[in-house]
């Protein structure tokens, strides 16, 4: 395992040379030391929720990536102190209130605030997400998330797992919805939310650049623990494997 100096990010198996490379920008609820002395002001039992970080990405990403020879850069960072899956513009590229929860220590933030947030934690990440995207022409990006199965006061979500994707590039999301869907899984084709933002991630590392890419999120309460996040792991690898191999891409 690489670590960055600022522990920004994690690189995982850098050597390994499959065309794929798995991202999982949500990875982990960390809050830096020098950011507020480290507490956002959040209650723990928030901060371990699905506004902090994607609950069981990164055991799955882990997994998918040893199941496809890849290596997988993760950030390490909670997405409330900055958000590595928006644009440098975005206005939620720093969330103060998130699914009914206020982030004291985000509500009076300053410009220069924010400035330091993105010096030393996501463009640190974005950097080595560039350079791993780079490793080889015909790189492929597999974005890892997930998604809570209910937002308060709104309806329950039901699908087990969502293909994101904009419609700059569907040539992989399309074959892989159906292949999931083959095998009897409430798919969401860009559910539970629309799968494009300016500057995100992919916009930035797959779509620009015109690297094929798929975004899977899986509900969170079906990989909490170790071992739905291997089982996930498992199941997507083949797929995603038989869907590229056929797109001839």
């Amino acid at each position: 395992m690489t670590i960055s100096e600022n522990s920004a990010y994690h690189i995982i198996s850098e050597g390994r040379n499959s065309r794929w490379l798995v991202t999982v920008d949500h990875a982990t609820n960390r809050v830096p030391d020098w950011v507020s002395g480290g507490d956002l002001g959040v209650a723990p039992a928030d901060m371990a929720r699905h506004i902090a970080y994607d609950v069981g990405a990164l055991g799955v990403g882990v997994a998918l990536a040893g199941r496809l020879n890849a290596p997988l850069i993760h950030s390490d960072f909670s997405r409330l102190v900055i958000d590595p899956n928006r644009g440098e513009d975005d206005p939620t590229l720093v969330m103060q209130i998130y699914d009914g929860t206020v982030i004291p220590a985000n509500r009076a933030i300053s410009a220069t605030g924010v400035e330091t947030r993105l010096t030393h934690l996501h463009r640190p990440y974005h950097a080595a997400l560039a350079a791993q995207a780079a490793r080889r022409p015909d790189t492929v990006i597999c974005a890892v998330h997930s998604f809570t199965p209910r937002l308060r006061g709104l309806p329950p979500r039901p699908w087990e797992v969502g293909i994101l994707s904009s419609p700059k590039d569907r040539r992989l999301a399309e074959p892989l919805i159906a292949a999931l869907a083959a095998e009897g899984l409430n798919v969401g084709d860009n559910e539970p939310y629309a799968g494009h933002l300016d500057g995100d991630s992919i916009d930035r590392h797959a779509l620009a650049p015109r690297r094929p890419n798929v975004l899977i999120e899986i509900r969170n309460d079906l990989i909490r623990d170790p071992a739905g996040q291997a089982e996930w792991g498992e199941r997507l690898a083949p797929v995603l494997e038989m869907v590229l191999a056929d797109s001839g891409l």
